[in-house]
């Protein structure tokens, strides 16, 4: 354990286009599910605190909305913006993108990040995919000459490769302080958020492409039973056609997701779980930022 003098603490922006595994990252890093993962771009909506301790540093990692350009509706503009704030707060940016690939929304997410002018390790993921070796050392260099980076890490955060590495390397960007949240905080969300982002997730992965970005989740009741936690929740829909396809047919889609999110509550929160989900029409409520607020996201 280090001296106290020495204890290092401060905010670290994950930053990246959608899509390029920041939430898989943290999540690995934490150990724990503390951001929702999904193959679908937009997964992830909102700023999320995720709490890392070491012998010698608290880091905080931000997971953020991915970058993305063509930000047509509220909603993703508010994720922009998101993410934009996340970096002007951190102490330390974490640039993530794909080693095997690289696209005009990642040139367009890097040019933010380097405009801000903070501190930057650029961070290449999946390299699991790139093959020969030599190959992966020709991306390294390839991303070094991208930017002005402190670091440039590859790393697979699926499988758990180099990890450390970054993890050895992030302190030494970050001010001397005492830690800012309790040993066993992994977030700063409340279980109310985790509940609804499971129950979002468990949709996302069940349902067509264009339906999960026209709906939320919103808790309505959650009471503590003798016997366990009653929820009901209710997903918001922006149009009637959609709400027909989370429903299903005889109603045998929206039990699925009931049922899968049952199970997994139950694990999580270690006790029986009587969840009730109900599916209602918001009219176009992820382009009004007066609905949006109301739903829990950040004002632009």
């Amino acid at each position: 354990m280090s001296n106290d003098s020495d204890f290092r603490c401060g905010f670290v922006a994950v930053i990246g286009r959608p899509n390029v595994g920041k939430s898989t990252m943290i999540n690995a890093i934490i150990g724990s599910k503390v951001s929702i993962v999904t193959p679908k771009p937009q997964t992830t909506r909102h700023r999320i605190v995720a709490v890392h301790n070491r012998d010698d540093a608290q880091i905080l990692f931000i997971d953020t909305p991915g970058l993305h350009n063509h930000a047509t509706k509220a909603m993703n503009r508010m994720m922009n913006k998101t993410a934009a704030n996340a970096v002007s707060e951190a102490d330390l940016v974490l640039f993530l993108c794909e080693a095997n690939r690289w696209t005009k929304e990642d040139e367009s997410a890097l040019n933010r990040v380097m405009a801000s002018r903070i501190p930057t390790i650029a961070v290449l993921n999946k390299i699991d995919k790139v093959h020969p070796r030599e190959v992966l050392l020709e991306t390294i260099s390839d991303m070094d000459a991208r930017g002005d980076f402190k670091e440039v890490v590859p790393l697979s955060a699926k499988h758990g490769d180099n990890l450390d590495r970054l993890l050895d390397l992030i302190p030494g960007f970050l001010p001397l302080s005492v830690p800012l949240f309790s040993d066993d905080m992994k977030t700063d969300r409340s279980e109310h958020f985790h509940i609804t982002e499971l129950i979002r997730e468990k949709l996302t992965l069940s349902l067509r492409q264009e339906v999960p970005y026209g709906l939320t989740v919103q808790i309505e009741r959650y009471v503590e039973e003798p016997e366990g936690v009653a929820i009901n929740a209710i997903i918001w829909v922006e149009r009637d056609s959609q709400k027909g396809i989370v429903v299903g047919k005889g109603g045998t889609h929206l039990k699925r997701v009931g049922r899968e999110s049952r199970l997994e509550l139950k694990q999580k929160l270690g006790v029986p779980v009587h969840l009730e989900l109900w599916v209602k029409v918001k009219d176009n409520w992820a382009d009004n930022e007066k609905e949006l607020l109301r739903l829990g996201y950040e004002s632009p």
